[in-house]
């Protein structure tokens, strides 16, 4: 099999970035999706400078035709298959439940849940083209355990992890593998806009989550890659 054709969502920055040219440096074929054209076209720039190929496609993971008409370009590129279907576009907020805004609640389903089930739906024909296809759903600790503040948060997460736990047992005869990614805190822009105390010195970088999906990627047949922490940094 050749180099790895590859669509991230949620690419334009952060993980998504990270992921993308981790990839890249492998030779990799990869699309980047997100809303934002000009990060987009950016990391195009930087998937090419480090030896990839790759093209942007834009992407509101909340519309639906959004999503088909962003695979249909996906798809087109990689050639009619996909081997690596990272969906890790995402939102974040922390509210106390008193506090919570019922319109935050549905924009962080809409992002974290029905996002990566569309775009599942929307690539599974070119998934089933591969042989050696696999999905990676970026999740978070907080699809683990709760957290104060993170009803929302903690509910679209947990949800995420249902959602690959049902589909591995689903596509698993179909040769199709599926990995759950439970990063701890990452330092990204995410937490420019986030209120909260938030030492970034401890938290996990962007890179660590690229490195623990490469691995997965490349792991044999036989091992289990079903449930992927990502170990927190040390030093």
């Amino acid at each position: 099999m050749g180099q790895p054709r590859v669509l991230v969502t949620g690419g334009g920055r952060g993980i998504g970035r990270a992921i993308a040219l981790r990839f890249a440096r492998e030779g990799a074929r990869v699309v980047v999706a997100a809303r934002t054209s000009t990060e987009l076209d950016n990391v195009v720039a930087e998937i090419e400078r480090a030896g990839g190929a790759g093209i942007a496609a834009q992407m509101d993971v909340r519309d639906y035709g959004s999503v088909e008409a962003a695979v249909w370009r996906a798809v087109q590129f990689l050639g009619d298959a996909i081997d690596v279907l990272v969906n890790n576009a995402g939102v974040f907020d922390v509210a106390p439940i008193e506090k919570l805004d019922l319109a935050k609640w549905r924009w962080m389903q809409e992002v974290n849940v029905d996002g990566p089930l569309y775009v599942i739906k929307e690539s599974l024909d070119a998934l089933l083209e591969s042989e050696r296809a696999h999905v990676f759903n970026v999740a978070s600790a907080a699809a683990k355990r709760g957290f104060p503040g993170n009803v929302a948060y903690c509910a679209s997460k947990y949800a995420l992890r249902g959602i690959g736990d049902a589909l591995r047992e689903e596509l698993r005869p179909k040769g199709v593998r599926v990995s759950t990614v439970y990063p701890g805190a990452t330092d990204t822009t995410i937490f420019d806009r986030v209120p909260g105390t938030w030492d970034r010195s401890k938290m996990n970088r962007p890179e660590d989550v690229a490195e623990v999906i490469w691995k997965a990627w490349n792991a044999p047949a036989g091992e289990n890659v079903d449930d992927l922490d990502v170990p927190p940094r040390t030093g």
